[in-house]
C-alpha cells in the first residue's frame, strides 16, 4: 500500500521522510532489539540524509546495507557511493555497522559476501530512490523482476548514465562506468517498509509514469513499488508537478 506525501520544498520533504524513517527504525529496535536498513544515494537524497543524521536514533543498534555501487570505481572518486555514504551519513552517526559494496574487487565474491550478510535477517527499512528513467536502485528498464538473487551486476543504460552527468558526478557520459552492482528488485520488495525520497523537476516525468500507469511493468521499474505492502513515497512540488489532481488527492 502506498502512502504519498507531497511537500512544497525538498527541505520539508527530506525532514518528513527522515522522521518516518526514524520512527520505523526505532519501532524495529523496540520490537526486536535492533534494526536493519538498506540505503540509497544520489543528489535526490541530500536533504533526507541531512535530516536523518540529526534524528534521535540509537545507531549502535542499526545494521546498514549499501544499495548499489559502480563496478571498478575507486572509493575516493567523487561519484563513489561508498564515499558518499561515508561522508554524508556514516561518519556523522559514528556507525561501525556499515556493509559497503566494494565494486573494485572480484564481482562474484562481492555479491556472494553481500548476499550472505543481507540474508541473515530481514531488512526493516529500505530507502530506495527513483531515477529519471524510473529505475529503482540501478535496475534500469527493462528491469529484471524475476531474479530471486539479492544483488546482481547490471549494465547501465544511456539515460541512467546521462543522469549521473547531469547531477555533476561525472564530466562526460564516457566517464560513467558501464556496469554496477545493485540490489535486485526482489531484494527491495523484501524490505518490510520502503521509503522513497524523490525531489526535483527532473524526476517529474518518472513519477507521473510510475503513479499514473495502471500496469506494473519492467519498462517502468518503479511501478513495482505499487505492489509493496508498506511504501512511503515523498515528493516535493517539483517532482509532483506533472501529477493529475486525482493522484495528488491521494497525498496525506
Amino acid at each position: 500500500m502506498m502512502k504519498l506525501s507531497i511537500s512544497q520544498t525538498s527541505d520539508e520533504m527530506g525532514l518528513k521522510a527522515a522522521g518516518r524513517a526514524a520512527e520505523l527504525i526505532c519501532e524495529a529496535i523496540s520490537q526486536q532489539g535492533e534494526a536493519r536498513i538498506l540505503v540509497s544515494t544520489g543528489q535526490s537524497q541530500f536533504e533526507f540524509f541531512e535530516a536523518l543524521v540529526k534524528m534521535e536514533i540509537p545507531w549502535d543498534k542499526v545494521e546498514i546495507f549499501h544499495l548499489d555501487e559502480y563496478v571498478g570505481l575507486d572509493a575516493t572518486h567523487r561519484a563513489s557511493f561508498r564515499k558518499y555514504l561515508k561522508s554524508r551519513f556514516i561518519d556523522k552517526i559514528g556507525s561501525t555497522r556499515m556493509n559497503y559494496i566494494n565494486g573494485e574487487e572480484d564481482m562474484d565474491k562481492t555479491i556472494a559476501d553481500m548476499t550472505v550478510r543481507i540474508r541473515e535477517k530481514p531488512i526493516d527499512v529500505g530507502v530506495i530512490g527513483i531515477g529519471e528513467n524510473a529505475h529503482i536502485a540501478f535496475n534500469d528498464p527493462p528491469a529484471d523482476f524475476e531474479t530471486t538473487a539479492s544483488y546482481h551486476v547490471v549494465e547501465l543504460n544511456s539515460e541512467c548514465r546521462r543522469q549521473q552527468v547531469g547531477e555533476g558526478w561525472f564530466t562526460t557520459i564516457e566517464e560513467v562506468p558501464q556496469y554496477a552492482i545493485s540490489a535486485t528488485v526482489s531484494q527491495i520488495m523484501a524490505c518490510r517498509h520502503v521509503i522513497s525520497v524523490v525531489p526535483h523537476r527532473v524526476k517529474a516525468a518518472a513519477i507521473q509514469k510510475t503513479l499514473e500507469t495502471d500496469a506494473v511493468t519492467n519498462a517502468i521499474p518503479a511501478t513495482k513499488m505499487k505492489e509493496h505492502g508498506s511504501w512511503f513515497l515523498y515528493l516535493d512540488a517539483d517532482s509532483a508537478s506533472l501529477l493529475g489532481d486525482n493522484t495528488k488527492g491521494l497525498a496525506d
